[in-house]
């Protein structure tokens, strides 16, 4: 059941990493990058790393992914008629037969490193218990300022980030 679970959320944390890649449209790659990153927390609890996996959903799904759409709401432009105003970039290709094979050979070491692993996990490692706790107990005791001072501070970025949202909103209707 766990290698069934394990392939599942492999499985779709690439996909959504595809899915980024490939996608035209930033607000889908933001969702996918959203289901990537809870593709990751799941391999993580999987892994029985469940700080980090509360990590990775508190920093990269709270934090990171908020700022990043954010920053495409704030940056986002209407649709301009005239071709010549347009924001398209264009990239050469030049370097693409050469990171293909660069992304081949990546992909094939990385593949017979897995293939060939013991994944087994014996002894005291498998039956550890959870670090939640301690890592709780000591955040709420002895780490309580620092956390509280963090917290605050993404309190300010947020309210700031919506000030300025909305001063934009304004301005282009006036």
């Amino acid at each position: 059941m766990e290698q069934i679970a394990f392939y599942l959320f492999a499985g779709l944390a690439i996909a959504a990493a595809l899915l980024i890649l490939f996608t035209r449209n930033l607000m889908y790659a933001a969702f996918a990058l959203f289901i990537t990153f809870f593709g990751v927390a799941a391999l993580y609890v999987l892994a029985m790393a469940d700080f980090l996996a509360v990590a990775q959903i508190m920093v990269y799904v709270g934090g990171v992914l908020v700022l990043l759409v954010f920053g495409i709401m704030l940056t986002h432009q209407p649709k301009v008629k005239s071709s010549a105003a347009s924001n398209r970039v264009l990239a050469e290709n030049r370097g693409m037969i050469l990171g293909g094979v660069v992304a081949v050979l990546v992909f094939a070491m990385l593949a017979k490193v897995i293939v060939t692993a013991d994944f087994v996990l014996d002894g005291p490692y498998a039956a550890q218990k959870s670090t939640m706790e301690k890592i709780g107990l000591a955040l709420m005791t002895t780490h309580l300022l620092p956390f509280e001072m963090v917290a605050v501070l993404l309190l300010a970025v947020l309210v700031g980030t919506g000030y300025l949202a909305f001063n934009r909103i304004k301005q282009t209707r006036s």
